[in-house]
């Protein structure tokens, strides 16, 4: 991985991550499996270069969600880490606060929005779509 490294990992440190370049979006996601998948009203992802993404230690768990999707996450703790998609097969969504430095990369627009919960607000600053 080149000299400005992003790194991140599941809360009990068993399963690590690097990404060696910027990421290509960052968004918030409402859509009805994220919050399941999560636990939370919404999800925060950025989209990588999956050739610039590795895992570095421990092996994360996977579940397909859906038929083109496949999530991953820490067996030990359950802390979601990446969403891959059959239809994007050079990229991988990471998850924004399972990242070393979340601040570093505010999300930029939210998407699914006519799956958001009622009582989550959105944020008039950011693209809707």
């Amino acid at each position: 991985m080149p000299g400005n490294t992003i790194e991140g990992g599941c809360l009990c440190g068993a399963v690590r991550y690097a990404i060696g370049a910027p990421p290509q979006t960052s968004l918030i996601c409402h859509c009805r499996t994220c919050r399941r998948a999560s636990a939370a009203p919404s999800v925060a992802w950025i989209t990588v270069d999956r050739a610039q993404f590795a895992f570095t230690a421990g092996t994360p768990a996977s579940f397909s969600s859906s038929p083109p999707v496949t999530r991953t996450f820490c067996a030990q703790c359950g802390s979601p880490l990446t969403y891959i998609t059959d239809k994007y097969p050079e990229s991988i969504d990471v998850t924004t606060v399972s990242l070393d430095e979340p601040e570093r990369y505010a999300p930029t627009r939210e998407v699914w929005l006519e799956y958001k919960l009622a009582w989550e607000p959105t944020d008039p600053h950011l693209r809707h779509s």
